[in-house]
């Protein structure tokens, strides 16, 4: 572990550190479109709002784009307010939500007040609260089979991340950390690669960042944004979304073919042990603690410095 001193940056950016934020994304309903944001608000599972909505079965289990890649043609905007420090809706704050054929949705940012028991995203099961009837029947439309929209109960649950890489940290529907972060530079790195270039919405990060040498996020143990500190605890290792067009919610064979071929535990990671995955980001957790909703912001333009750092991806936690 390199830890580096105050006086120097790592990968250029000149006195602005290793690299700076270019894109802010919050994705309220998981598996939904994100939104993206000039600042949001930093709480204890992530930014504000951040997967904090999720649609079920009738058994209360998660849909995703893995296996509903139509969720990818839902748009969801929020009231710009609403990424403003310290804001809290009121009656007439809604969740607007549009997809192709279907009406628009207006979900209250009030708290229902209906409880939803059993439901489950991967490992975690819990309570969550029920949207109703109207989000229920959309959703049921849209999709073609019986769903809800529930909403992650804080007041009474907690959803721990893996205690083996971030003890004490916690998510809301996040698939597994409350951060995850990419660097242009690697997704440009990647689409010179590729026949067709791909978007960054495939790759669904929180933060985007430029100004640094492709993949250096890899080796980012710990960073400061701003001046918050976050520790990057994991690469991030893909599913089968970024093979999904997000404009169209058709799947294809990339980028994963090509990730096999150059972001493969087999050739970032040759004498660990070999779990077939792919690597494309790093996950994040913040290591400052918030009261929710009156957390500090965080913003486009602000600087990234890297204090710690390893030597490489076989280095880093996977």
């Amino acid at each position: 572990m390199e830890k580096i001193s105050s006086s120097s940056t790592e990968g250029g950016g000149g006195g602005g550190g290793a690299a700076k934020i270019s894109s802010i994304f919050i994705y309220p309903i998981k598996s939904c479109r994100g939104i993206s944001v000039p600042q949001a608000p930093l709480t204890p599972t992530g930014f504000r709002w951040d997967r904090q909505w999720l649609v079920v079965n009738q058994k209360g289990r998660a849909y995703t784009q893995r296996v509903e890649p139509k969720l990818a043609l839902v748009e969801v905007d929020l009231p710009k307010e609403a990424f403003l420090e310290g804001w809290e809706p009121t009656k007439t704050s809604y969740m607007v939500i549009k997809a192709p054929g279907m009406d628009l949705l207006k979900v209250s940012l009030s708290k229902p007040p209906e409880i939803a028991d059993g439901v489950s995203v991967w490992e975690w099961s819990g309570s969550a609260l029920d949207e109703g009837d109207e989000a229920s029947k959309w959703f049921t439309n849209y999709l073609g089979k019986s769903s809800r929209l529930v909403r992650f109960n804080a007041a009474s649950e907690r959803r721990p991340v893996d205690p083996v890489y971030a003890r004490g940290h916690n998510i809301m529907f996040s698939d597994q950390y409350p951060f995850m972060l990419l660097s242009q530079e690697s997704l440009d790195a990647l689409n010179k690669l590729l026949k067709e270039p791909v978007p960054i919405n495939r790759f669904r990060p929180n933060i985007l960042v430029d100004g640094c040498e492709p993949f250096s996020e890899d080796l980012w143990t710990e960073i400061k944004i701003s001046k918050f500190s976050f520790q990057g605890v994991k690469l991030c290792s893909r599913c089968k979304v970024p093979t999904i067009n997000q404009d169209t919610a058709i799947a294809g064979p990339e980028p994963t073919e090509t990730l096999k071929k150059v972001r493969s535990d087999k050739v970032l990671r040759p004498n660990q042990k070999q779990q077939g995955k792919i690597y494309f980001g790093q996950n994040l957790v913040c290591k400052e603690s918030f009261t929710e909703g009156k957390g500090p912001m965080v913003k486009v333009g602000d600087p990234i410095f890297v204090l710690q750092k390893v030597s490489s991806a076989a280095e880093a936690a996977a």
